[in-house]
């Protein structure tokens, strides 16, 4: 088996994110398969190359003289390919590349920018990690991003970088099992949840530090799992996990969506693109950008019934970019 740069970018990305498991997702991989891979390069390069730990993966001696290697290979092979792109766009061909933490509203969002630029290449990067793509719209790899900050947990936004704002307060709902006995009711306190199981990702950047700071707020301690989304779905649904969610969150399954008493835990919703540069004409302008994606939020917002009816019973919600009518 030869290396090639594909085996050295799933090596910095388990480096990168200490787990098999969150590079998976980051490579847009199933975890097994991510795991064959990394035993192949291990028997291909005749050693261990990350020791598995219950804390995460960490490179060993022989894993950290690879990476060494391997770094300036992957971050030039991720530069040529973006300088290619760019050279693509200059030539004739237009790219728009988008990035988003993840939201009901990316679809609807998507298919209003191609229907804009039929003729562009529009690409999708999913990554829940805010920062990331904040990072990737500074080094010019991504055109526009839509992300969240939770309330309480600054994001950290890099030079090179603007910010719009499409919500400024978003209220985050509670997903329980459909089965629980508080699930009849329209509004849900965190104290009558004190004693479930509650499911965070821990990778997302500022959404545990968020949830830990409204539960200390409201005196409770409650026992928390930490995993991923598509994980929290089956849980909630058979009723071992309630999640906080987004309340534009489509119906499943075997669960309810329901709004939280005094609305403690919040997001505020933002469009990063990149700072304009002299000489340099976007391919599409932000305030296009953000209206398309205030539509298809909007769109989204409205077919919730749990947030519809938050909506109307929050008439004054000023921060929202439509107004709030019957």
């Amino acid at each position: 088996m030869e290396l090639e740069v594909r085996h050295l970018r799933a090596l910095c990305a388990i480096a990168d994110t200490g787990s098999v498991h969150k590079a998976a997702r980051q490579l847009g991989m199933t975890q097994p398969s991510l795991t064959t891979q990394l035993r192949r390069i291990e028997q291909a390069v005749g050693g261990q190359l990350f020791t598995r730990e219950r804390t995460g993966s960490r490179p060993t001696p022989l894993g950290r003289f690879l990476l060494c290697r391997a770094r300036p290979l992957v971050a030039e092979m991720s530069a040529l390919v973006s300088e290619t792109r760019a050279a693509a766009g200059r030539s004739g061909g237009e790219s728009l590349r988008i990035g988003s933490t993840g939201s009901p509203a990316v679809p609807g969002w998507l298919r209003r920018l191609r229907s804009r630029l039929p003729e562009a290449d529009t690409t999708f990067h999913m990554d829940v990690r805010a920062h990331e793509l904040l990072r990737m719209v500074a080094s010019h790899q991504l055109d526009a991003v839509f992300v969240h900050e939770v309330e309480g947990t600054p994001l950290h936004v890099p030079d090179g970088v603007d910010l719009h704002v499409l919500v400024e307060r978003e209220p985050q709902f509670v997903a329980i099992s459909a089965t629980h006995p508080a699930a009849e009711r329209p509004v849900l306190s965190l104290q009558e949840l004190a004693r479930e199981r509650w499911m965070v990702d821990p990778t997302a950047d500022g959404e545990w530090t968020g949830l830990r700071r409204v539960f200390a707020d409201a005196g409770i301690s409650p026992r928390v799992v930490h995993g991923d989304n598509m994980a929290a779905a089956d849980l909630v649904a058979a009723g071992e996990v309630v999640a906080p969610c987004q309340p534009t969150s489509p119906a499943r399954p075997g669960w309810v969506v329901r709004p939280l008493l005094g609305d403690p835990l919040a997001v505020r919703l933002l469009l990063a693109t990149p700072e304009p540069r002299p000489g340099t004409k976007p391919v599409i302008e932000p305030e296009t950008l953000l209206g398309d994606l205030e539509s298809a939020y909007r769109e989204v917002a409205w077919a919730s019934e749990p947030y519809r009816h938050w909506l109307l019973r929050h008439d004054d919600a000023a921060s929202l970019p439509f107004s709030v009518v019957a």
